[in-house]
């Protein structure tokens, strides 16, 4: 069982509804009827293979992309029918981490850290240099960091204070888009572990796509798998497997067996086949 398990006294009332989602960019439909919702203090895994949308629902679930059809409700308000000024002030309460960390590398760290502080918060320089230096003590990182550029610090770092920066708000929602891709294994558990302080600490819920099955099994207390919209069946549904980590070894889909396991044998079958097919 995960380590990022919620505590019984946490409320279960759904903080994310994701309700018949449709996302489609020309004619490439990339989220087909997608009902998912997230319960307040839920860490929730979306893994699948790339192409399958995983990263588009989660710009979905902030409003950066916008629905053909379908809803996405935050806190009981659907983000659709709300107004460019409402819908950025309901982000100041999502924190988002970005698969690159996507600092601003002309701005110090100190400054990358305090950015969402000075647009959506009056506070004193003290106050934010304060809270700057706390939140970057969460992820591990010392204050001689402040007057650093992103580009003195390695990739770990880098996301450590993307993680920061995510936190400076105190969201009641972060996002992880691809937190440990590109990190050795060492700092890819240094980021999980993160991530399980960064729910328990601050009691937040927590969605995080990832390709990574350790960084599933680990910090997240259920999964959500995807399939490519391309490749299924007409009508056949586009989450192919929903709960806790535990049972994906258990799940006798063999795409969801295929992608936790890692193995390549169907898809290069599959592959093949089409190639032929483009051939005759």
């Amino acid at each position: 069982m995960s380590d990022a398990m919620p505590s019984e006294t946490v409320e279960l009332h759904p903080l994310v509804r994701v309700e018949n989602l449709h996302v489609r960019f020309g004619n490439n439909m990339v989220l087909r009827d997608i009902d998912i919702h997230v319960r307040r203090g839920e860490s929730l895994a979306v893994i699948g293979e790339s192409g399958c949308g995983k990263t588009v629902l989660l710009k979905t679930l902030i409003g950066l992309v916008r629905p053909i059809q379908g809803s996405v409700w935050f806190d009981d308000r659907n983000l659709g029918s709300l107004d460019e000024k409402e819908l950025t002030r309901q982000r100041t309460r999502f924190g988002f981490v970005f698969q690159n960390a996507a600092l601003f590398d002309s701005m110090t760290i100190g400054q990358n850290v305090a950015f969402p502080l000075r647009q959506h918060r009056k506070m004193s320089d003290s106050d934010i240099q304060d809270l700057v230096v706390a939140r970057l003590a969460e992820v591990g990182l010392p204050s001689t960091v402040l007057n650093k550029k992103p580009a003195e610090l390695s990739g770990g770092m880098r996301k450590r204070v993307g993680l920061a920066r995510a936190l400076a708000m105190d969201p009641e929602l972060v996002l992880y888009d691809e937190p440990t891709t590109g990190l050795d294994p060492i700092m890819s558990d240094v980021i999980n572990e993160l991530m399980i302080n960064t729910s328990r600490k601050h009691a937040v819920t927590s969605v995080i796509v990832t390709h990574d099955m350790r960084t599933a099994h680990k910090v997240a207390n259920r999964v959500v798998m995807l399939w490519p919209v391309a490749r299924l069946d007409d009508g056949a549904p586009q989450v192919i497997f929903d709960g806790p980590p535990e049972q994906l070894e258990e799940f006798d889909d063999p795409r969801v067996v295929q992608f936790v396991q890692g193995e390549a044998r169907e898809r290069l079958m599959e592959m093949s086949r089409t190639r032929g097919d483009v051939e005759r």
